[in-house]
């Protein structure tokens, strides 16, 4: 598996590249707690990933480095299930260099429950309010 470090970002703490991603290649998986989806519901938080409509992986734990891949507006990574949805991996949407930070698109739901009322802090929203 491919390197990857845990650093700051413009969004707090953040996922980099350590070494270069080709286009469609592994780069982690998003692991933790399968949870009901009733359980992630009164548990709620920030890492809480869907596998289905019965079924959530609570990725709170330090030891899932997939917890620290930031939301970004226009993404270099994106998450996939596997074929029997108990498995989140996260690919290279295109080619990522050395310490380039990895992110992905957390979807519309997350957004604007816990992202749009502070305001996106990904690069290329960042980047357009200079």
């Amino acid at each position: 598996m491919k390197k990857i470090a845990v650093k700051k970002s413009s969004a707090g703490l953040g996922l980099f590249a350590t070494e270069a991603f080709k286009k469609g290649e592994l780069v982690i998986e998003y692991t933790g707690e399968k949870i009901t989806e009733e359980e992630a519901n009164r548990r709620g938080g920030k890492y809480l990933f869907e596998l289905n409509d019965n079924w959530t992986i609570d990725g709170k734990g330090r030891e899932n480095k997939a917890r620290y891949l930031n939301h970004s507006c226009k993404p270099n990574c994106y998450p996939e299930l596997d074929e029997n949805e108990e498995h989140i991996f996260i690919y290279a949407k295109r080619a990522i260099a050395p310490s380039e930070e990895l992110t992905y698109n957390y979807g519309k739901m997350y957004f604007n429950d816990l992202i749009k009322k502070d305001g996106c802090r990904c690069a290329s929203c960042v980047e357009k309010v200079k």
